[in-house]
């Protein structure tokens, strides 16, 4: 199989994995069920979540399911690799930590470009759309230990720009650092 392929495999689970991922960052702030987007994913993701919540109950506010669900279906990369030769079968379990990894690199993508969605929507002013309604719920628990450290200047808030510079230290440095344990 050629390497177009591959990529085509790779970025539908991807995909899906972020938004099993997205799916438990709504859970986990509560987010507005009604909202379409989350109704949405919720309605995506729900055959693989409600088959692993059998085995995997959710913890407070914390949905276990979707997280494994996630981390299984980046790790089912590798498995199908096996068949195209590019993966070897003892090289599985390392496989399961990368793509822990990976999803954790996922999670700094979602706060990132949530990051970035809600600073421009307040510029153009359509911070009452659905969907940056749910993407500010989504990232206002991040962003809240930036907001009570930095102050507004004036009109001007630098917290967002702080929290991107974080996340992008933590993809630059801290990510790599631990790709190299493996």
């Amino acid at each position: 199989m050629n390497d177009g392929a591959i990529n085509i495999i790779r970025l539908v689970i991807d995909l899906y994995a972020t938004v099993l991922l997205v799916r438990l960052l709504l859970q986990l702030v509560q987010a507005d069920f009604l909202n379409p987007i989350s109704q949405t994913i919720f309605k995506i993701t729900g055959p693989v979540v409600e088959t692993l919540h059998k085995l995997f109950p959710t913890i407070g506010k914390f949905n276990t399911a979707a997280l494994v669900g996630a981390v299984l279906i980046k790790w089912s990369f590798f498995i199908i690799m096996i068949g195209f030769g590019k993966v070897l079968v003892e090289q599985l379990p390392t496989y399961l930590f990368v793509a822990a990894l990976q999803l954790l690199g996922s999670l700094i993508q979602i706060y990132f470009y949530g990051i970035l969605i809600v600073a421009i929507s307040s510029w153009v002013g359509t911070t009452n759309h659905p969907t940056v309604r749910v993407v500010n719920q989504i990232i206002d628990p991040y962003m809240k230990p930036f907001r009570n450290i930095i102050p507004p200047i004036g009109m001007i808030d630098l917290s967002p720009m702080v929290a991107i510079f974080t996340l992008m230290f933590i993809r630059g440095q801290v990510l790599p650092m631990l790709n190299g344990l493996i």
